[in-house]
Order: structure tokens, then sequence, then C-alpha cells
């Protein structure tokens, strides 16, 4: 039954974020949106839980260990997101980079002071199961293993505390390539581009917005499992170029008259043409 719901879960997880990153002007609107669905979603689980328990104890391990991470942790992820934006600096620039490069330092910073050298996350990377029964299930709460104060602050009945450290796990890990995408580095992919000056983006730049969305729309790349901003990243660094604000000039597109994809149906008859030249 949980795995049932598990995967409904995820499937309008995947529903919503392909949604409102498509009606969204800002990364701000998109991670306020995400983080309220996500949250109550969270709360539905939560009654859920209250109202009918667990069938087994693999299922509570389940629950806590996979389930309810994945949930939390984007929700974790969205709020932190929508911190950092709600704060930033204009648009570009110096004090944009160092902004976000001062943001990333921290994010390694606390991983080496809590995560690095903590044996459960090395429990957890390593794929162990032997001490699931300790830390994902309800009531084996120690506090004489010093753990962090927010351990007085949780809900006991919906979490085994450990559940919060792999959630806080997985939201890292997907700050942790968004904050790589905003300084643009070259942490970010370890690809290395041949003659790169010589792929130059020579249509305009709402060609590449359309492009960019349409690729995102269609799930072509990751099976939809990469972001908009990623997708913007990589290919505005493949071919040398910057889009600025790629929200507003999408929500431009959407109120076009007559053709909104003016670019992609040229992609189209460029494609036919040079067919029928080869025939």
């Amino acid at each position: 039954m949980i795995k049932t719901i598990y995967k409904q879960a995820i499937i309008s997880i995947q529903k919503e974020e392909q949604k409102i990153s498509l009606e969204a002007e800002h990364v701000i609107e998109e991670a306020f949106h995400m983080a309220a669905f996500l949250r109550n979603l969270l709360s539905d689980m939560k009654n859920h839980i209250s109202e009918n328990g667990f069938s087994s104890d693999n299922e509570e391990i389940e629950f806590f260990k996979t389930i309810k991470p994945q949930i939390l942790g984007k929700l974790l992820y969205y709020n932190k997101v929508f911190r950092i934006e709600t704060s930033s600096p204009v648009m570009d620039g110096k004090m944009y980079f160092k902004y976000f490069s001062n943001e990333l330092q921290e994010l390694k910073q606390e991983f080496k002071e809590h995560s690095y050298n903590s044996d459960f996350y090395r429990y957890y990377r390593s794929g162990r199961t032997d001490m699931d029964h300790i830390f994902f299930q309800l009531g084996n709460i120690d506090i004489n293993f010093g753990l962090n104060s927010f351990v007085f602050e949780i809900d006991t009945k919906f979490s085994t505390y450990y559940d919060y450290k792999v959630a806080k796990i997985i939201s890292n890990e997907l700050l942790y390539n968004y904050l790589l995408s905003k300084t643009n580095t070259d942490e970010s992919e370890n690809l290395v581009f041949l003659n790169s000056k010589k792929l130059h983006w020579s249509d305009s730049k709402n060609a590449l917005i359309e492009l960019i969305y349409a690729l995102y729309a269609s799930r072509s790349i990751a099976n939809g499992k990469v972001g908009i901003s990623q997708i913007s990243k990589t290919l505005q660094s493949i071919f040398n170029i910057q889009l600025g604000d790629i929200h507003h000039a999408f929500h431009r597109m959407k109120d076009r008259t007559g053709d909104r994809t003016l670019f992609l149906n040229h992609l189209k008859s460029s494609l036919e043409e040079y067919m029928d030249k080869n025939l």
C-alpha cells in the first residue's frame, strides 16, 4: 500500500515540477510553489501513516529510509533555493557570481563538518542494512549518541531522526548541482569541447530559449529529470552565449500573436528542405 502511494506521489511531483517550470516567471516563484506543494504532500503522508500505520517492520523501514526522505529532501531543497534566490543580488555581474560562489563554499563546508566524517553518512552511502531497524523505525532515538539538538524538535510519531539525515543528504546533492549551475564553474561538467569558440550561437537568443524549453517539455534529455536551468546553462556554455532571465523571455513568447514556435517551425522546414535536396 505504501509503495503504491509513493509511486503516485513521485508521479505527481514530476508533473507538478514540469507544470510550474513552464508557468513560473522566475525561479523564486517556482521554488515557493514547489515547497508548498511538497509540504502538503508530506502532510497527507503523515495523516495516512497516523490513521493506518505500517503493515510490517520492513514497510516502516522502507518508508523512513527511502520514501519520506525523497519527498522531504526535495522540500528542503526548494525551500533553500527560495531563501537563496530572495537574497540574491542583481542578475549577473561579479557581485552575483560571488554571492552564489559563497553559498557553494558554505555547502561544501557543511558537508565537511557534518557528513564527511559521520558514521551514519558512511553507513548510508555503503548501502548497509544491518542497523536499519535502529535508524529507521520509530521509538529508537537515543540521545546518548550526542545527536544534534534538532532531535528535540521533531515529531517522534512521524520521524526517526535519521530519515531527516537522509533527506538532508538528498537535498544537499540537489543544491550542490543547482549552485554549480549558478556559478557556471568547470566542476559542473567534465566535458571538453574542441574549438568551442567556433561553436557560437548565430541565431537569436529567443530562438535558443525556445529550443531549451522544447527539450525540457518533451523530456528529451535524461527522461525529463534534468531541469530547465541545467539545460540552459549547458547550452549557454556550449554556444558561448549569455541568455539572461530565460523565464521572462519565455513568458513573452507565450504572448506572441500568431506563431508562438517560430524557431522550431523554422527548424522543421529547414530539415525538410535539406531532405528534399538529398533525395
